[in-house]
């Protein structure tokens, strides 16, 4: 929108202003029409200053006049705040330009200065004071024009409103229509036409009607020619634009002509030559593009033939690289294809083939690993370097890798029940190996392998023992190696994952975005043709790939390779000599570690191949647990009937060393402690020390019951015995063979510098306690069923021989006459000989006890503590003997001549045959006490029949015959040996004088 031509936006000095002010010049015009107001000027017109022709119109190439200020007709912000609006449009600008205008900040001029509002401050302050008495002066005189204007214009538009009133409402509603017939009802009334009037008033009230009409109308037009007159300059003016807009159409149709004629030939010459040369690249790089995908669709096509090809040389791992190669490319660079619709389908199929073949596999691999000849191949399957043996070799690492990436982790379980029905298999074949040479057993009878054992001798039987022996020791080895390849598989996967997450943190940052998809996909369609083996194209393929690739993105994106690509390159030499069968497979076996280390495969994660690890020695512990229980029901099947029970102590001890030292051997090939066989041992052990205790027992039983409690002679091997145990080995010394017999039996038994008379039952008894030593050093584990076994011998021997000594049961069991002193001596001699053996043996069965079991040694000290009882009871015993005489003699005693009496007599002849029994059994201090006591009892009984009889030391005469006897008796007594320097204080016997 604008104002008139004659309106300018640009404030003047007007030249009779006397102030200087500014004002806006008014253009002159006559009276009549200052009071109408025009329209605004919507087509504005040149500068009528320079004025051009239609030959000289606008050219878009050519520049246009320079603009200026003075130019400018419309006055934007007059045109956008127009008060005769009703409503600012909001819409002007997208009006006007369209809806893609959108308004944006207009950068400053680098042309213009910058002003502030500090640089208008003198013009406002100038110019307030005079604002001021302008707005004063048009309240106070308002200009008569305008208020001419104004009033002229008001009456008019009075006037015509009240003509206006008179026109019926119903002429001025938008919705009027003649063609509605209620509407036409209102407008011509019928009813005046059709009343009883007749004709004659029906031509007058439609004459009435007519000029009523014709009245209205004529009222309409004076209004709108009114109005029009009021607007006739602007309507003028518009029309005057619009030939002028014509013009300006046309000049700018034929500039627009020129225009499209240069850019004619501005694309001939300079655009079309340049776009079908890119057009041509397109369509080049698209042939490209469908030659890719055709190798890559041929590459695909051969998937299935060299997956065949992988399997008839047991490359699982190749194999199933390759399927999930090929998926992952129909998944994403062949979705789509219909020939390959149901190739999917079908390698899922085959890859589940696979699965199934490399458990069978495994299985028969693992079957015939185990089931072969453990001495003469002692090697893992398959790894022994043969010439015929190359393309077999890493037949179990192939096996292994395969199945850790199709996350087949059980296979373990499958190795397993291989070895258990392998280990059944090694006792079978062991019993059937050592029956074919042995004619006394007929395997046509007798068909359990059992009853075949139990029919052996036991030097045949532990001949097999240690044959199964060394073979389960053997078969452990050969698991052990075949473990420990799985392993080394194993660590080197959890390797590769642990490089994968290196290389994933390290090159984490985004590298090659200014690769475009279409190079990154023609990149892997490329390096995917490997697969195929067929070398001639596939290399092409791949050279073209990598010249694409050099061109496109140079040395950087050379080095911002995937892992994929990585891989794929690093095999391609393997798919070039897949002509060579042999070295071809080699090539893939060795290319099949750098596979894992991609990335792309579905491998365990670390915490699976972590438990993995921890299974495969588990599964070592079970072979050896397998290995022991199949030797415990070898040892079960023989000892079923006892015969293991009635086994000689060489020959348990020779079975017992032979199964510790295959535990041992386990243990350290295993690296874990087995039970079963110790505990099957152990139970043989116990019904071994059961039969070996009742037999020592029973023995040594007979030996006292058939004791005549006489001093034996001690023949040179007992005291070689006893010289050993002084010498500190407790144990059954080597026999001699010659040289023996040279040496005479001894009197007494030498030990440790003193003489001890023993019967025969305690030389004997001496080296039973040493065969129970010696068990206990060959069979550690009975240590404490030996002692307490040992101990109830001990007690066995005290009770019996107290029995038969003190309780006289010799008397009825052997048929002794009497239970003499000597016999007495003797048995407290032996009892004495036990009781100094008893502490060594504690001490040797304390070194062979663990700390915790040494509450069983309290057996010994209670022992001891019986003996020594059993031996005081005899000293009693002995001293009761003498005291019965004492009293049976001095209750007779007179003080009379003759002296010395004879009862005196008689006890000094008792007491000489009591020394003469004991002297050579007891040693010189037990004689020394036994007579001290004894002589203690002779002053109490002369002392209680002297108070009797009345006798004091008064010194009288009977005083005198009992100093006599007293001195005799004193007398005998010191001159009998050792008793020399014994003091018999025989003052005693007289009562003291109060």
């Amino acid at each position: 929108m604008a104002f008139s031509s004659s309106s300018s936006p640009v404030p003047r000095r007007a030249g009779g202003g006397r102030d200087g002010v500014h004002l806006k010049e008014r253009g002159l015009s006559s009276p009549r029409s200052r009071g109408i107001r025009s329209l605004p000027d919507v087509c504005p017109k040149e500068p009528t200053g320079e004025g051009r022709g239609l030959h000289n119109g606008p050219s878009v190439v050519a520049e246009h006049d320079r603009w200026t200020v003075y130019s400018s007709k419309v006055n934007l912000p007059a045109a956008l705040n127009d008060p005769r609006l009703a409503k600012r449009e909001s819409d002007f600008f997208t009006k006007t330009w369209g809806l893609d205008f959108t308004e944006m900040e207009v950068m400053p001029s680098f042309h213009l200065p910058n002003i502030s509002r500090e640089q208008f401050g003198p013009y406002s302050q100038e110019m307030t004071q005079r604002e001021r008495i302008h707005e004063r002066c048009k309240t106070i005189c308002p200009n008569k024009d305008d208020v001419d204007a104004v009033s002229s214009i008001t009456t008019n538009h009075d006037k015509s409103r009240a003509e206006l009133e008179q026109v019926p409402k119903i002429f001025m509603r938008p919705e009027f229509a003649l063609e509605d017939p209620a509407t036409f009802n209102m407008v011509l009334p019928w009813s005046h036409f059709h009343s009883a009037g007749g004709k004659s008033r029906d031509v007058a009230s439609s004459k009435l009607l007519q000029e009523k009409l014709s009245h209205y109308l004529d009222v309409v037009e004076v209004s709108i020619a009114r109005q029009i007159s009021l607007r006739s300059e602007a309507f003028f003016h518009a029309m005057s634009s619009q030939h002028e807009l014509q013009d300006r159409l046309q000049e700018t149709q034929q500039a627009v002509a020129i225009l499209r004629g240069r850019t004619d030939a501005m694309d001939r010459v300079m655009c079309q030559g340049p776009l079908r040369a890119l057009r041509i690249a397109l369509t080049r790089n698209n042939c490209v593009k469908l030659h890719n995908k055709l190798k890559l669709m041929a590459a695909v096509h051969q998937t299935q033939p060299t997956v065949q090809l992988l399997l008839s040389t047991s490359e699982f791992v190749g194999a199933l690289e390759l399927i999930a190669t090929t998926k992952e490319v129909l998944q994403q660079e062949l979705q789509g294809i219909h020939s390959f619709r149901h190739l999917g389908s079908q390698l899922c199929e085959l890859e589940k083939l696979i699965d199934k073949m490399m458990v069978e596999d495994f299985s028969m691999y693992a079957r015939s690993d185990l089931n072969r000849n453990l001495k003469e191949e002692t090697q893992v399957l398959e790894k022994v370097h043969k010439p015929n043996a190359d393309s077999q070799k890493g037949r179990l690492e192939s096996l292994v890798f395969g199945l850790l990436r199709q996350r087949k982790l059980d296979f373990l379980d499958i190795y397993s029940d291989e070895m258990i029905t392998a280990a059944k298999a090694i006792v079978s074949q062991c019993v059937a190996e050592r029956v074919v040479h042995i004619e006394e057993i007929d395997t046509e009878v007798i068909f359990k392998l059992a009853d075949q054992m139990r029919l052996m001798t036991f030097p045949q039987w532990f001949e097999l023992l240690e044959n199964i022996f060394e073979t389960f020791l053997l078969f452990l080895q050969r698991i052990k190696d075949t473990l420990n390849v799985i392993r080394n598989v194993v660590l080197q996967v959890l390797s590769s994952n642990h490089k994968n997450r290196l290389l994933a943190e390290t090159s984490s940052a985004p590298v090659g975005q200014d690769i475009s998809q279409e190079k990154l996909a023609l990149q892997g369609e490329a390096e995917l043709a490997y697969l195929t083996h067929e070398g001639l194209f596939i290399s092409d393929a791949l050279n073209e790939a990598q010249q694409q690739r050099q061109q496109e993105s140079g040395v950087a994106g050379q080095d911002q390779h995937s892992a994929a690509g990585s891989r794929f390159q690093q095999n391609r030499t393997e798919t070039a000599a897949e002509g060579d069968s042999s070295s071809g497979i080699s090539e893939i076996s060795a290319g099949r570690e750098h596979s894992f280390i991609s990335g792309e495969n579905p491998m365990p994660t670390d915490m699976e191949l972590n438990r993995v690890i921890n299974n495969l020695q588990e599964l070592l512990y079970v072979a050896s647990d397998v290995s022991h229980d199949r030797c415990v029901k070898v040892l079960t099947a023989r000892a079923k009937d006892g015969s293991l029970e009635r086994l000689s102590s060489a020959e348990f001890v020779s079975l017992s060393q032979a199964v510790e030292t295959f535990v041992r051997d386990t243990e350290d090939l295993c690296g874990r402690r087995s039970v079963s066989l110790r505990g099957a041992l152990q139970s043989q052990a116990n019904r071994f020390v059961n039969r070996f205790h009742e037999e020592r027992k029973t023995k040594l039983s007979l030996l006292l019951d058939n004791e005549r409690w006489k001093q034996a002679d001690v023949p040179a091997e007992f005291q070689d015995l006893v010289n050993s145990i002084a010498d500190g080995k407790i144990s059954l010394p080597e026999r001699k063979v010659s040289g023996a017999e040279d040496r005479k039996p001894a009197d007494f038994l030498l030990v440790d510098g003193q003489k001890y008379a023993v019967v025969g039952t305690v030389l004997l008894l001496i080296r039973i306690f040493l065969e129970y030593c010696q068990c206990v050093n060959d069979i550690p584990s009975i240590t404490t069923d030996m002692l307490t076994r040992l101990s109830d011998l001990f007690k066995h021997f005290n009770s019996r021989s107290c029995q038969l000594v003190l309780g006289a049961g010799a008397l009825q069991v052997v048929g002794l006459k009497t239970i003499t002193t000597k016999n007495l001596a003797l048995a407290s001699r032996c009892l004495q000989l036990v009781v100094h053996y008893i502490p060594i043996i504690r001490a040797h069965f304390e070194t062979k006890l663990q700390p915790k079991q040494f509450s069983v040694l309290r057996h010994f000290d209670h022992i001891m503590k019986d003996y020594n009882d059993h031996i005081a009871e005899i000293s009693a015993k002995l001293v009761a003997i003498m005291d019965s005489l004492f009293e049976k003699f001095l209750s007779k005693y007179e003080v009379k001549a003759p002296m010395p009496s004879a009862c005196f007599r008689n006890i000094c002849k008792q007491m000489a045959k009591m020394h003469e029994a004991i002297f050579d059994l007891l040693p010189e201090e037990q004689t020394q006490m036994l007579f001290l006591r004894i002589n203690a009892c002779f002053k109490m009984h002369l002392k209680r029949q002297l108070a009797r009889l009345g006798v004091s030391n008064d010194g009288g005469p009977q005083h005198g015959l009992v100093v006599v006897d007293v001195a005799f008796y004193t007398e005998n007594i010191l001159a009998l040996k050792s008793l020399e320097r014994l003091d018999l204080n025989m003052a005693e016997i007289w009562e003291q004088k109060r």
